[in-house]
């Protein structure tokens, strides 16, 4: 029998990647055109077609923005999580003002889609050694999962050492579903959505993903923005060579690329693949902090 893997879909516009964030700023969102609602429909379309339900992790700031949206998401099934309001790092936010962000996220996504919100994706997968801190105050909130971990060595964000199987933190509850990677040759690499999958051959991600399903038994988790099978989106100038690489690469091949990803495994939401009665173990915060 074939392992379900979680799809996941990290919404959030063009515009407000944290890549930008230097050239763009937050005061200017409401002046630029959207593109979110016919990318989302593009996605929906997708899905049904493969009879996939997918996590959709979303802004607040969408949600308020475009509450039709949100309503179309729920109307074909599929979940709604929080990706915070205005997808701030938590490297740039107190605890107090993470707890605030991540209460008002929720509280409008769960009056517009009428779900009660249960999972978090950190902005630019923000959770890291130093903004441990997060687990806690995502419990205050009411949350029960996030998957917000990469446990990978990155320029801008991860953690190496971290578990690459779910676990929950200690003395919070919060289950923790880390972002999918392949072991080979000492380290972890990517295999889990995003520039990695624009980047590497399609054959490599999937023997990558297969390699998780079969030799170790473990769902997947992937991830995709919106704006990522949207080659024809404004281009940003004034970028940086790397940011401008990350950002554009193969903007015009992810489409097909996610066809077949959603023709050769089978899919379903986070809560679905990975919560329920499964029981997994218990982490405290030193072991991923390395104190």
């Amino acid at each position: 029998m074939s392992i379900t893997n979680a799809m996941t879909i990290d919404v959030e516009d063009y515009f407000q990647v944290s890549a930008f964030e230097d050239v763009i700023d937050r005061s200017e969102w409401e002046n630029i055109p959207s593109r979110i609602p016919e990318n989302i429909e593009k996605i929906l379309l997708l899905l049904e077609r493969h009879n996939t339900r997918a996590t959709f992790f979303t802004l607040g700031w969408i949600a308020v923005s475009f509450p039709q949206v949100i309503a179309d998401i729920v109307a074909a099934g599929h979940e709604i999580a929080c990706h915070g309001w205005s997808h701030v790092r938590l490297s740039d936010l107190t605890p107090e003002e993470f707890l605030a962000d991540i209460s008002s996220s929720r509280k409008i996504l769960q009056d517009v889609s009428g779900q009660e919100i249960l999972g978090y994706r950190a902005p630019s997968f923000s959770v890291t050694s130093e903004t441990l801190w997060a687990y806690e105050k995502l419990r205050e909130a009411g949350y029960l999962y996030s998957s917000s971990i990469f446990p990978i060595k990155h320029d801008l964000y991860g953690i190496p050492r971290a578990p690459r199987k779910p676990f929950v933190v200690e003395q919070t509850g919060i289950h923790e579903i880390p972002l999918t990677t392949v072991r080979m040759f000492g380290r972890n690499y990517p295999f889990s959505g995003g520039g990695w999958f624009r980047l590497m051959p399609y054959s490599l991600f999937r023997y990558g993903l297969k390699k998780v399903n079969n030799e170790e038994g473990m769902p997947g988790v992937f991830y995709i923005h919106p704006w990522e099978l949207d080659p024809q989106q404004p281009r940003q100038l004034n970028l940086s060579t790397k940011t401008t690489f990350r950002h554009y690469l193969n903007l015009e091949k992810t489409n097909h690329r996610l066809e077949c990803l959603l023709q050769d495994f089978h899919w379903d939401t986070v809560q679905s693949v990975f919560l329920g009665q499964k029981k997994y173990p218990t982490l405290a915060i030193s072991e991923l902090s390395g104190s």
